[in-house]
């Protein structure tokens, strides 16, 4: 089950985390702070665009079908409300799921109930013959009900055929019995039991039966006992007294309750509370509800953040919509597009009034009432009123009040409508605070840092800071260091900043970090050499000085070099502290490595183009030779068999002699040394045989002329 306190959460920062880069760290420092301004202050946002991708991401669709037919209602109710287009292959099949339900003699009021849901979504095309049978099957069933869920999906489905079908008869002829068997399963308490027979109760069956008598209101024929109705509405307002509160002003029912649908925790509670009352309220025309449970119920609902389930998505969307699209009970949302606001830029507050789900509320009014500093009971008196702006359908404060400075601060808000009848209809929930973050430039003056020596200043250096300083000191373990400046706001209020640190470095690596303390506008520290020896690991050498000064609110925070120090401490005793081993920096062990120069060994020198011509000519003299002694010998072709069979080894046994020098040639122009011994193994073969042969006829040719 999601659990609902994800806008409740208190950041705190320790004043002694290291800045590693001052304005990155600031700003991040600046969405902490803001968080826990003050727990009463919160800004509520309606739902976003984060909302229509979480829904189609939650909300399973295999093979363009649903698994179920309730799954179907509650992810198309979810689409339809945060206007996610539905595909059409998706409602082709889904309507067909509609109809077959609704057709078939064998489902129950749930699966009818929830199949009408759909149909109401998608716009089946229902025959009104198939919504006569459904709405007298549902009376049936009304007729014998046992339990609550039992007259919530006959009653409900009876409701959505009068809205599908006008002319269809879905009129209950015994609305006060019918309405007097479910008032007969509440409890004193505020909460309702499932049946007569289990006196297990739970806020999740209120919600349920609250809706169920609603629809029993819109579908009565005659008149409902006024006893009963009245009696209603006390169970309404004792259903209150089971609400809780977060201290941002969000309401909420919690309920520990498991039923055959699962787990019921406080967004399905809730919102089921919520479908019930404003389903009541529609009915009624008008019911009597505090206006600041109702705009802290929809608080709830936004402060929850996106849930991680589809059914509690679907929870959180249908109250949202409940509460958006109904006609009495409309909370107003007063949202900031930007919570901090730079002095230095000259920003101006923007407000916006909206629906839950973002619409655009009725002509009213916003003025700032009050401003709180953060962390003080204090208040100031505003009464302003801001500026609309009709473009961009925003509140403008064009500055801001007397004395705001840099900081923290808690701006209560009211909303007032311009016509008196839309009372009857918004909730504005009366004053709503929201946390403000102000930033500014701070001017840092008097920056300097001296060597005392006896409480006597024996050197002295200006700082420039923010800015470029190269101090050059040198001190013994008899003196002391001083560091002093003055921080003001552009009001010229004193600053105090989240961080205000000193730090010197050894050139071994050893670090040592101290806070500036503060007496009003200035900083001061002062750094006695002959009390921290110990701690220096009487270290002597060259210190290099860094300074931190940040805060989320310090648009100038900074950190940066002061310059070094040469200190002359004792040397260490015998006994003394070693310095601590100090960490490999990753960035150097893991960081690329020095480049490596290969040194290749230098082309050796060639002989002249013309000598290795020369060379070339000289391996065709033998090549040249050979085919002059062929020719001084007589050859010729007259013992070259002429019958076919020989003459075909002849010619192979020829052709591979030329194939082998061919091999050769290859072998100098690309084969590699393997490539060529492995052919030159096959032509081998080849050669062998029919060289074989074809001497063995040249032999047998030779005996045959000799014996003749």
């Amino acid at each position: 089950m999601y659990q609902q306190q994800s806008s409740h959460i208190q950041l705190v920062t320790s004043p002694a985390i290291k800045f590693a880069m001052t304005m990155n760290l600031g700003f991040a420092l600046l969405l902490l702070t803001v968080a826990s301004i003050c727990d009463a202050a919160a800004i509520f946002t309606p739902i976003s665009e984060a909302h229509r991708s979480a829904a189609l991401e939650l909300f399973s669709i295999s093979d363009a079908s649903f698994s179920s037919l309730e799954e179907a209602s509650e992810a198309l109710r979810t689409f339809e409300v945060l206007g996610i287009e539905i595909k059409p292959e998706l409602k082709d099949s889904t309507c067909k799921s509609v109809v077959d339900a609704l057709s078939s003699a064998s489902p129950n009021s749930k699966d009818l109930y929830h199949a009408l849901r759909v149909s109401s979504v998608l716009k089946c095309k229902i025959s009104e013959e198939a919504l006569v049978g459904v709405a007298s099957r549902f009376k049936d069933s009304i007729k014998d009900a046992k339990t609550l869920l039992d007259f919530y999906y006959s009653i409900g489905g009876l409701v959505l055929i009068k809205g599908q079908a006008s002319e269809v008869d879905v009129l209950l002829e015994n609305a006060d019995g019918v309405f007097r068997s479910v008032k007969d399963l509440s409890q004193s308490d505020g909460k309702w039991r499932y049946s007569s027979n289990n006196p297990e109760s739970s806020i999740y069956a209120a919600g349920r039966a609250l809706e169920t008598l609603s629809g029993i209101i819109t579908l009565k024929s005659s008149d409902i006992d006024g006893n009963l109705i009245e009696a209603l509405k006390k169970d309404v307002v004792k259903q209150f007294d089971n609400i809780k509160k977060y201290d941002d002003g969000a309401y909420y029912f919690d309920d520990q309750f498991v039923d055959a649908s699962g787990y019921q925790g406080a967004v399905s509670a809730t919102s089921s509370v919520v479908r019930g009352l404003t389903s009541l309220a529609s009915a009624f025309g008008n019911i009597n509800i505090p206006g600041d449970k109702i705009l802290g119920l929809a608080r709830f609902f936004l402060g929850i953040g996106i849930p991680g389930t589809g059914k509690d998505l679907y929870y959180q969307i249908d109250a949202l919509a409940c509460f958006d699209q109904n006609r009495v009970l409309v909370p107003l949302i007063l949202s900031l597009p930007a919570s901090v606001l730079s002095i230095t830029s000259q920003d101006k507050l923007q407000v916006k009034v909206t629906t839950v789900l973002g619409s655009t509320g009725p002509s009213l009014s916003v003025k700032l009432m009050q401003v709180f500093r953060s962390g003080s009971k204090d208040a100031s008196i505003i009464n302003q009123e801001l500026r609309f702006d009709p473009k961009e359908a925003v509140h403008i404060l064009d500055t801001l009040p007397v004395g705001v400075d840099v900081g923290e601060y808690v701006f209560a808000f009211e909303i007032f409508l311009s016509d008196p009848e839309h009372k009857k209809i918004y909730v504005t929930g009366g004053r709503t605070k929201v946390p403000i973050y102000v930033t500014g430039a701070v001017k840092v003056e008097n920056a300097k840092v001296e060597v005392l020596e006896s409480d006597t200043v024996e050197t002295e250096q200006k700082l420039a800071l923010p800015g470029k300083n190269d101090v050059s000191l040198t001190a013994n373990h008899l003196q002391k260091l001083r560091l002093s400046f003055q921080l003001t706001t552009p009001l010229q209020n004193p600053f105090k900043p989240h961080q205000a640190l000193l730090k010197l470095r050894h050139e071994s690596g050893v670090e040592h970090v101290y806070v500036v303390g503060n007496s009003g506008k200035r900083f001061e520290i002062t750094l006695d050499f002959l009390g921290l020896v110990e701690s220096f690991f009487y270290l002597s050498g060259k210190y290099n000085m860094e300074l931190t000064v940040g805060d989320a609110a310090m648009e100038n925070s900074f950190l940066q070099s002061l310059g070094h120090i040469e200190l002359d401490l004792p040397d260490a005793p015998e006994k003394a502290a070693r310095p601590p081993a100090q960490a490999i920096d990753p960035y150097l062990r893991y960081g690329p490595k020095p480049e490596i120069a290969h040194i290749f060994r230098p082309q050796e020198k060639r002989p002249p183009q013309e000598l290795s011509y020369a060379f070339l000519g000289l391996v065709f003299v033998p090549f040249l030779a050979f085919l002059a002694g062929l020719l001084r010998l007589g050859v010729n072709m007259k013992n070259f068999p002429t019958s076919a069979v020989p003459a075909t080894f002849a010619i192979l046994f020829h052709g591979g002699i030329a194939a082998v020098l061919l091999l050769y040639v290859l072998f100098w122009l690309k084969l590699d040394l393997f490539t060529t011994l492995k052919t030159l193994g096959v032509l081998g073969m080849l050669l062998m045989f029919v060289g074989h042969r074809t001497l063995s006829y040249l032999a047998s040719a030779s005996a045959k002329v000799k014996s003749a």
